[in-house]
């Protein structure tokens, strides 16, 4: 099996909803497994999300979960995720951040940059900063 370098995010409360969410924008596989399905079925945390792993037609992963409530909560913000494609995938890549920036906050729109490609970032719905490149 080859090493591989996953994106991992933490959230306080919202693992399932982030998760849904980014399934409905890059397609793919979900599985959720909650703290109650491993041992923790009584208590404020047994339908929180303990480990949420979505993979993608395009091979990409992420995976999530939900803070378990005797860890601090998640500060976030401070990273961002980056897609990046080439031409042929374009369109696919438009419509990755057209639907991630929806109900966030674009900071640099997808266009063209002085480097030939088009490139975007935004923060999504659920605080995550994206970045979006399209070989130029």
């Amino acid at each position: 099996m080859a090493a591989k370098l996953n994106p991992y995010l933490q959230f306080n409360g919202d693992a399932r909803q982030a998760l849904e969410f980014y399934q409905s924008v890059l397609g793919g596989e979900l599985t959720l497994n909650t703290y109650g399905q491993f041992g923790q079925a009584d208590g404020p945390s047994a339908d929180k999300i303990m480990h949420g792993n979505l993979i993608t037609q395009l091979g990409f992963t992420l995976m999530a979960a939900d803070a378990p409530p005797d860890m601090p909560a998640p500060s976030g913000g401070n990273f961002s995720i980056s897609i990046s494609g080439e031409a042929a995938d374009a369109d696919a890549l438009r419509g990755y951040f057209v639907k991630l920036a929806e109900g966030g906050q674009v900071h640099v729109p997808l266009e063209k940059q002085m480097w030939g490609d088009e490139f975007g970032m935004c923060t999504d719905r659920h605080n995550v900063n994206w970045m979006v490149d399209i070989s130029g």
